[in-house]
């Protein structure tokens, strides 16, 4: 809005008052139009939203006597019906033209009146707007929440959806997130609404701050309310339906856009960050994106060959087939039987192959053992680790 539009404005006629109306019933009148045509109380009415910013300013200028009083004065020197020169320079008006004040006008110096400068920038100052003029209680993003969850082996690899109660802060209802027990708070007049305030960093640049009388919110109440004690945000608690992807990892941080606290004036609503904890697996384990699992086999079977029956977490076996003379802790790959990944393709399932040692033998096969013992008599397994070590 420029300083024209401004200055313009009839803020009594906007409250409803007239221009001698007292404090009590400019406040009266402010608190009865902000609890009727409040934000929260008129949710996707855009028109609505655009009469709250109104009164707002009204109520900013009227409800502070130094303003007030400068905002009548300027009204007085330039007409009640807005800035209208006259048509010529007798009879109290002025004869000049409007580019000369807002424009600034090819003159320069000091124009009608003894004013140097731009009014814009004397207005600026006078009612704390900037070039824009517009005074606008901002939306404010509602708070990011953390909550951990604690899935089962194949929940974590296959996805999961799973209930969630989480504790945030949300509107208050009992002053439906105004702050003001009376449901009519004022427009922060350090912040003009926006809910921060510069401060210089040197070098011609500006920083921005939390303004520090309304902590942020742009919104002061004068009565605050018991529950929120004047922050317009109360804890709540709410379960939430939430979808685990498939292949999340133990300790995996997962960020779930806009299922965070509500916002505050339409403003959106924060993220959902879930830990998730993943039990162990009595038989599987997990090396990044691969299953891994420890198959026992018989010393025949990893001598001579053969088959081997495997399991897969969630499907149907699959068949190992080991060469002859597999040796102990040897590892083979089932392709696809893995944990998910993004793109939606599997990792492999890493199988160990461990020679068993049975602990009880029958005597029929401790007889087969002695016979291979006394077939195998001339042969050294440890006679190149020794070689080797006396090489060395």
């Amino acid at each position: 809005m420029s300083t024209k539009d401004f200055i313009e404005k009839d803020y009594y006629k906007v409250l409803g008052v007239p221009k001698d109306a007292t404090e009590a019933e400019i406040k009266k009148a402010y608190r009865k139009l902000a609890r009727e045509f409040h934000p929260d109380a008129n949710k996707g009415n855009a028109k609505a939203e655009e009469r709250f910013k109104e009164i707002s300013e009204a109520n900013d200028v009227l409800g502070d006597p130094k303003k007030r009083k400068e905002y009548d004065e300027a009204r007085a020197l330039f007409g009640n019906g807005g800035f209208r020169p006259g048509p010529g320079a007798g009879g109290g008006s002025f004869n000049f033209d409007l580019g000369d004040l807002f424009g600034g006008g090819a003159q320069g110096g000091q124009g009608a009146g003894g004013f140097g400068g731009g009014l814009g920038d004397v207005f600026g100052g006078l009612f704390n707007r900037g070039s824009s003029g517009t005074t606008r209680v901002q939306p404010r993003r509602g708070q990011d929440i953390e909550s951990e969850v604690t899935l089962s082996f194949t929940e974590a690899i296959e996805g999961a959806t799973v209930p969630l109660r989480m504790s945030s802060q949300s509107p208050c209802k009992a002053c439906s997130g105004t702050g003001d027990a009376n449901g009519t708070p004022r427009v922060c007049p350090t912040c003009v609404g926006t809910g921060q305030v510069a401060r210089g960093s040197g070098g011609g640049f500006s920083l921005t701050d939390p303004c520090p009388d309304c902590k942020g919110r742009g919104l002061i109440a004068e009565n605050p309310c018991d529950i929120c004690k004047g922050s317009g945000r109360a804890k709540s608690s709410r379960t939430m339906q939430v979808r685990i992807p498939a292949g999340v990892a133990d300790g995996q941080r997962i960020r779930l856009r806009g299922k965070g606290a509500p916002g505050e004036r339409g403003g959106p609503a924060g993220d959902l960050y879930v830990v998730v904890h993943v039990d162990a697996h009595p038989v599987f384990g997990r090396k990044d994106d691969n299953l891994t699992v420890t198959v026992p086999v018989t010393y025949p079977e990893a001598a001579l060959g053969g088959e081997v029956r495997v399991p897969t977490l969630g499907g149907p076996p699959v068949t190992l087939k080991l060469p002859p003379g597999t040796p102990n802790g040897r590892t083979m790959r089932a392709r696809g039987k893995g944990a998910v990944r993004k793109d939606g393709t599997r990792g492999d399932l890493l199988i160990t192959v461990e020679v068993s040692v049975p602990k009880d033998l029958s005597g029929k096969a401790r007889d087969a053992l002695e016979a291979y013992r006394e077939a195998t008599a001339g042969e050294d397994p440890r006679a190149e680790l020794f070689q080797a070590a006396k090489g060395a």
